[in-house]
């Protein structure tokens, strides 16, 4: 639990860090306007269709009796929500970084200065930072989908459905979104996604207590262009005590 409030410090500690250099704050924005207004587009369509959806997915239930059928079809309605919101989390912080990628590079070279700076940092420019973004995001959002779909089937459990199901979403999406976030200070240390998860693992309680603050806020429609980057500088706090860490372990 002791990591885990730390690592919620530390997105805190990313916002102190943004509102004395504003400068950065609205750098880190830009992107995550663009990428807010696209993925809201598609929580509006989602939501507008959602009934829908929930009688498309439940065949099975058209000849139940009226309550049961209620009932499956509010549990898949909150399943495909939960689903959603998701993969849409850990899409938009992967397509955030990756359209931002110039921006993100130029906020964590100032942070990490401020804090020491990166021996032998590696210089990439922004054409490979976007296709690494890119790539990595798919993979991610591909993983993703191996703890969401299992989650969305039990999402038709009535209650558990209800009940346990969101929670254990907000726990893959957290998760999920602090590989993300973490991304630009393993680049810039030249170390790939697989090098990427095998440290965040070892220290899993400190990325979920990034990562749970950062999703549940972003899922607030426009408050996500301001917790991106304040959750972006948290990762680079994050990354470095992961990493400074493994070098005392080594």
């Amino acid at each position: 639990m002791r990591d885990f409030l730390k690592g919620v410090r530390m997105f805190g500690q990313g916002l102190g860090i943004l509102l004395r250099r504003p400068k950065l704050l609205l750098l880190g924005a830009i992107p995550a306007v663009l990428t807010t207004l696209l993925l809201l587009g598609g929580m509006i369509a989602l939501v507008t269709w959602i009934d829908d959806l929930a009688t498309w997915v439940t065949p099975f239930a058209d000849d139940w009796s009226a309550g049961w059928q209620t009932t499956i079809r509010i549990a898949a309605g909150v399943a495909l929500f939960a689903a959603a919101v998701t993969i849409g989390l850990i899409g938009f912080s992967a397509l955030t970084l990756a359209i931002g990628a110039p921006f993100y590079e130029y906020i964590a070279e100032k942070v990490e200065d401020d804090l020491g700076g990166v021996p032998d940092a590696v210089d990439l420019p922004w054409w490979r930072l976007l296709g690494m973004g890119i790539r990595d995001g798919i993979i991610l959002v591909l993983w993703s989908l191996l703890y969401t779909i299992p989650l969305f089937v039990a999402g038709f459990i009535p209650v558990v459905g209800q009940f346990v199901v969101p929670v254990l979403m907000a726990m893959v999406a957290a998760w999920f979104l602090a590989l993300e976030l973490v991304a630009v200070p393993f680049y810039r240390r030249g170390m790939a996604l697989r090098q990427r998860r095998a440290h965040m693992r070892k220290r899993r309680m400190l990325t979920l207590g990034l990562g749970l603050p950062a999703s549940l806020l972003c899922a607030i429609p426009l408050l996500a262009i301001i917790v991106m980057p304040v959750a972006f500088v948290g990762g680079v706090l994050v990354a470095r005590e992961v990493l400074s860490q493994s070098h005392v372990d080594a």
